[in-house]
Parts: structure tokens; C-alpha cells; sequence
């Protein structure tokens, strides 16, 4: 090895979370004057990008966050443009990107890193990991025969590996195997839309009524080329005859503010920021029941204030007992049929109707995920804690991680057309055919050829199908926390059977939900848990 290399290190895959992690560790390596040999293994054509931003997927599948809220943390010593000034002047702040451009724009600055004078000589190796050993020399990385290694520290990124499916959808692909029924994923995009082709007058079901349901709409009719207009829907002739979105509580997302302007009424203070910090810090090492008492007393005092700008007279009782059934049952409070709750999502975005406590309080949530991680994720959280805290995020996510009210005025034109339904929106009761799905609630049915899974996998790593990771797992390595995800240290070393953070050894993102909230943000990936990481690297070698 170079003697001028202080330390080897491997980072198992390149998505915008490694890209995070290792913009901070280059940062921190020339601050501190180290040199690194860093080893990246991602099969990925994309790096920095990964599959969830394919530079290559179609441009109608849009960002759930607008360009004026995108502030992606960049190295100081790198001469890195920020999103906003890197997407065209055409593109108005209040605009949705397609997540293509983000995916290209992440593409550039990986290169951009890779060809600056910084501390880290990186080297892409476009493998799939499948075992990591500790040796005495420290860890050796294999891919069947081959053998890589040995590295000083190993980082983890692997975003969402493919797990195995649930009972339901298992049989679906079973059924599908041995039948005409055609099941399809909804990703990646530009797939699905090549084989939506041949589904011209044809009934498609979809798998989930979320963020993933909107794009799957959009390939369908968008991009087999149909228009929107300002009178409706204009079809292309090619799109199905009828497409049936549907979930366990058959509600769509809630949009965005459509502006700025209507998105500033839902600001904290200063002040409520300052004390919601409190909160969340006092509330992630105590019980589920202080931690539920903390952050509704930092929550009300706001949602009132807010609610009263808009119609006075919202009262502290209302709020707490929204909030109450919300810690108990998150998601349980909207019980309206599909079509009101978009018509009425729609109304509270653009600012011709008032919000309800629900919506007010999803987007005063939005606005507090930094603070939220930053109180959270350094934290060590009792579980029954970390399963309420995540609960309740993840709850939320209906109205914080909403799409933009472009999106839910098209999704309203196609019902509108005749071209989506909602009427078997909620739980149906589906029954297998030779030729597809029999979908029905005792009011409505329909019979569906084709079925598609837009349905987020589980965070759970005992799921995951990767040999990686089932190999860490019966190592003792990779522990879970019951329900949730791996159990990591504030720095993202994994903790092991022992209690004990493993050397050397850790995993960044979603698959450590419990140990770390709100991991599904963009801004997550380039956050405090990166630069937590480098750090504890840094300091490993000092």
C-alpha cells in the first residue's frame, strides 16, 4: 500500500446516502490531514445517483419536495453548485423536479468529488457484495471466490435491497407464474412504462395508494401519451381502460402548500423550533408515555396558533385529543371516502379552505425533521419508545411527505375522465382468477388483468433477501430492534448480540429505522448521521 495512505476503507454501495457519507469524510480527511484509500462496491450505472434517481427514468416521475425546500449539504472545499442553481431558470421555485434531473445533478458532483484534489484516492468496484469476514487484519470483503480487503472500517449503504414478499403478494406471484395474470413492480419507471405499452383498454389494479401511486398514474397516462389540460384529461387512446389504486385505509397522501407564500402560514417560531428540540432530545431517552406527553404539550401550543390564523377559535382540547388518537392509532383519523379527502387535500394546498388539525400538524411536522433527527438519531431510545416515536413519523408521512397539488388536481381530472377509479380504494377484498384479480367491497367490483406492487418494502433486515446482510445477521453482527430496523450506534456502528458496537463495522439509512428516524428524507442522506459517521472514522484513526 502507498505509504501516504493512513487507512483502507469500503463502502458498500453508492446511492445519495454514500455520496453523503463520503463528500463528509472527504471534508473531514483534509481538515484533519489524513489520507484514505476508499473502495466503493455498487453495481449501480449511476453512482451517487443509485436506482431511486436513474438519470435515465421518465420526467413525469417527480420529487415530493419542491425546489425552494431542497438544500443539499455539500463539502465546503468542493466547488459544488447547489441543486437550486444547477436545474434551469426555466424551473420556478415552487416547481416539483423530476427526480431524474436530481439523479443527474448527484451523478455530476460524485464526479466532480472523484477529480478534486481531495484527501481520498476512490476507486469504483462494480461488484455486489455477498460476505463480510473479520480477519485479524481486519475486514475482508467477498464476492464468490474473490476477495477483497483487508479495509480498516466498512460502511453499509444499501438503501432498499429486495426483500422477501409477504404472504399476499407471494401468492400474487405464484398466480401470476401459472396464469395470464401479469404482476409488474412499479419500479424502475421507464420498466413499467415500456410494458404498459400492451395494456391499451385493459383494467390495471395498483398496490398501494401512496407516493409510489402517483408515478405509477402518471407512467400510465403521461407517459403513454396522454395531456392534461385546463378542461381535464385529454387520452391518448393507449392508456388501460380503468385503474384501480387501492391500500388498507384506501386515503391518498395529502399535498403540499402550493406556494410559498401559503407554505410560510405553517412556520414555527423560533422559539417553538427551540423548545420542540427539547422535546424531542428529553422524549428519545425516556418512556413511550413521557415521550408521548413531551411532544404533544411542543405540539399543540403551535398547531393553535397556526389554526387560529386561519379560523380562530381552534381549541387546546381539540388539538390533544387529535393528537391522542393519532399516538394511539397513527393514520385512524381520516375516515372520509378518497374522492372528498383529494378534493379536500387539494383545497387546504392552494388556500381556499382552512386546514384541519391533521394537515396542520403533518406540515409544522415537515418543517421540524431536522431538529427532529438531530434530537432523535444520537440518542440511545428505549424500544417501546423508538416504536412510538417511529410510529407516529411514519404516520405523519401522509401529509409531510405529500406529493405536490399538481399531482392530486391530475389524479382528480383521471377520476373525473372515468379513466381511475377510487371506489374500491379501501381494503378490498381480492380474490384470484384465471385471468387476473376479483376486486371487492359489497358496493363495488371489478376484475383486473394486471396488478402492480407500489407498495415501500419493510425497513426490517431479517426480511431482506441479501446474503450480505442474512450473513451479518447470523454472525451476530446485525441485530434488529422487535418491528423495526438494525440496531446502530449514534455513529452507525452496528450493534451486536453483545450489546457492544461492532469495530470497524456500521450501516447508514433506512434499514436502521428505530435507531434512526425519518431516514427516508433526500436531505437525510447528506444530514448529521454522515457526518456523524466520518467523524467516528476520524477519530478511530487518530
Amino acid at each position: 500500500m502507498n505509504r501516504q495512505i493512513d487507512r483502507k476503507i469500503a463502502i458498500i454501495g453508492l446511492g445519495p446516502r454514500g455520496l453523503g457519507a463520503l463528500e463528509a469524510l472527504s471534508q473531514g480527511a483534509k481538515s484533519r490531514g489524513r489520507r484514505l484509500q476508499i473502495d466503493i462496491f455498487d453495481t449501480c450505472a449511476w453512482p451517487g445517483a443509485g436506482p431511486n434517481f436513474d438519470p435515465h427514468e421518465p420526467t413525469h416521475c417527480l420529487l415530493n419536495i419542491p425546489l425552494r425546500d431542497i438544500h443539499l449539504r455539500a463539502p465546503a472545499d468542493l466547488d459544488v453548485r447547489s441543486f437550486r442553481d444547477w436545474m434551469t431558470p426555466n424551473m420556478g421555485e415552487d416547481a416539483f423536479p423530476p427526480r431524474a434531473d436530481l439523479g443527474r445533478y448527484l451523478q455530476q458532483r460524485f464526479a466532480k468529488l472523484t477529480l478534486s484534489r481531495s484527501n481520498l484516492r476512490i476507486t469504483r468496484v462494480p461488484e455486489t457484495i455477498e460476505r463480510v469476514l473479520r480477519t485479524e487484519d481486519g475486514w475482508q470483503l467477498s464476492v464468490g471466490s474473490e476477495s477483497h480487503g483487508p479495509y480498516d472500517e466498512v460502511l453499509i449503504v444499501p438503501g432498499q435491497p429486495p426483500i422477501r414478499p409477504d404472504d399476499q403478494l407471494a401468492e400474487w406471484q405464484d398466480h401470476a407464474a401459472h396464469t395470464d395474470a401479469e404482476l409488474a413492480e412499479a419500479y424502475p419507471a421507464r420498466r413499467l412504462q415500456a410494458a404498459a405499452e400492451n395494456w391499451a383498454g385493459r383494467t390495471v389494479a395498483v398496490r398501494g395508494f401512496a407516493l409510489s401511486s402517483f408515478d405509477v398514474i402518471r407512467v400510465l397516462t403521461l407517459g403513454l401519451g396522454g395531456e392534461f389540460s385546463d378542461d381535464g384529461y385529454i387520452p391518448s387512446g393507449k392508456e388501460p381502460a380503468c385503474i384501480i389504486p387501492f391500500s388498507l385505509n384506501g386515503q391518498p397522501p395529502y399535498p403540499k402548500p402550493e406556494t410559498e407564500d401559503i407554505d410560510a402560514r405553517y412556520e414555527p417560531t423560533p422559539d417553538e423550533t427551540a423548545l420542540f428540540a427539547r422535546a424531542v432530545f428529553e422524549a428519545s431517552v425516556g418512556s413511550a408515555a413521557e415521550a408521548k406527553a413531551l411532544l404533544t404539550d411542543a405540539l399543540t401550543p403551535p398547531v393553535q396558533r397556526i389554526l387560529s390564523a386561519f379560523v380562530p377559535g381552534t381549541s387546546d382540547t381539540a388539538i390533544r385529543d387529535w393528537l391522542e388518537r393519532e399516538w394511539t392509532d397513527p393514520g385512524c383519523q381520516e375516515t372520509a371516502p378518497a374522492q372528498e379527502t383529494l378534493t379536500q387535500g387539494i383545497a387546504m394546498a392552494d388556500g381556499s379552505l382552512p386546514p384541519t388539525i391533521g394537515y396542520a400538524v403533518g406540515q409544522l411536522w415537515r418543517k421540524w425533521q431536522d431538529p427532529l433527527r438531530q434530537g432523535y438519531n444520537p440518542a440511545t431510545t428505549p424500544p417501546d419508545t423508538a416504536a412510538i416515536l417511529v410510529g407516529f413519523d411514519e404516520g405523519l408521512k401522509r401529509y409531510s411527505y405529500g406529493p405536490p397539488v399538481s399531482a392530486c388536481r391530475e389524479l382528480l381530472a383521471l377520476i373525473q375522465t372515468g379513466i381511475v377509479t377510487v371506489d374500491l380504494a379501501k381494503d378490498p377484498d381480492i380474490t384470484l382468477t384465471d385471468t387476473g384479480w376479483h376486486l371487492t367491497n359489497g358496493t363495488h367490483s371489478a376484475a383486473a388483468e394486471i396488478m402492480i406492487d407500489g407498495v415501500l418494502p419493510s425497513p426490517d433486515p431479517t426480511k431482506v433477501t441479501s446474503s450480505l446482510l442474512s450473513g451479518l445477521i447470523h454472525g451476530g453482527y446485525l441485530t434488529t430492534l422487535d418491528d423495526l430496523g438494525a440496531r446502530t450506534a449514534p455513529d452507525g456502528r452496528l450493534i451486536d448480540r453483545n450489546e457492544k458496537p461492532v469495530p470497524g463495522l456500521s450501516l447508514l439509512g433506512r434499514l436502521a429505522l428505530g435507531s434512526v428516524i425519518a431516514a427516508d428524507s433526500l436531505h437525510d442522506c447528506f444530514g448529521e448521521a454522515s457526518s456523524r459517521w466520518a467523524d467516528g472514522v476520524l477519530r478511530r484513526i487518530d
